[in-house]
């Protein structure tokens, strides 16, 4: 109860950040709209999550999405295997640099480097748990404000960082 209280409270705080309005980037707008913020059930949804809390499905179907969206070949990610594959039928999970789910509570400074290293301008990370405390803020300020991120969403419970350099750098608030 204490949690869905808090989500609904986050909610308000986020109200004005709902559906894209403000972005003026039609690719950063299309992405807010059609795959963070889509509200169509989507094939997969009845059959995923079914014994899952809130917060798992909600972050489930988002990653289901972006994979969906993406269609990657390689996940690099400790949980979500069933969203995924169901997204991707033929996606194996290893070290890739296509789509990486982190948590940045599990993720020490060294793990970071090492993504930075490997990342390409077509990669996609997303980090999860990023206002869990005060080092999560810290790490995913440190995140965002590299030299090598370039657009990325703060959705509250995880944050989504794409880094194509050839894009306007922007951090954008979504209310998800």
């Amino acid at each position: 109860m204490k949690s869905k209280i808090k989500s609904l409270w986050v909610w308000l705080l986020r109200w004005r950040y709902t559906r894209g309005f403000g972005i003026q980037s039609p690719i950063d707008y299309s992405f807010v709209r059609y795959v963070i913020n889509e509200h169509w059930k989507y094939y997969a949804y009845s059959r995923l999550g079914k014994d899952d809390d809130w917060l798992r499905r909600k972050l489930g179907r988002l990653y289901f999405r972006i994979a969906n969206w993406k269609q990657p070949k390689v996940i690099e990610s400790t949980g979500y295997h069933d969203y995924l594959k169901a997204a991707c039928k033929d996606v194996t999970f290893g070290t890739s640099t296509e789509m990486i789910i982190i948590s940045v509570k599990d993720s020490d400074n060294d793990r970071i480097v090492d993504i930075y290293n490997r990342i390409k301008e077509d990669s996609l990370l997303i980090v999860e748990d990023i206002n869990a405390d005060e080092t999560a803020r810290k790490r995913w300020n440190m995140i965002v404000n590299n030299e090598l991120a370039g657009v990325s969403f703060d959705l509250y419970y995880c944050g989504i960082v794409f880094f194509d350099r050839k894009r306007y750098k922007q951090t954008y608030r979504i209310n998800f």
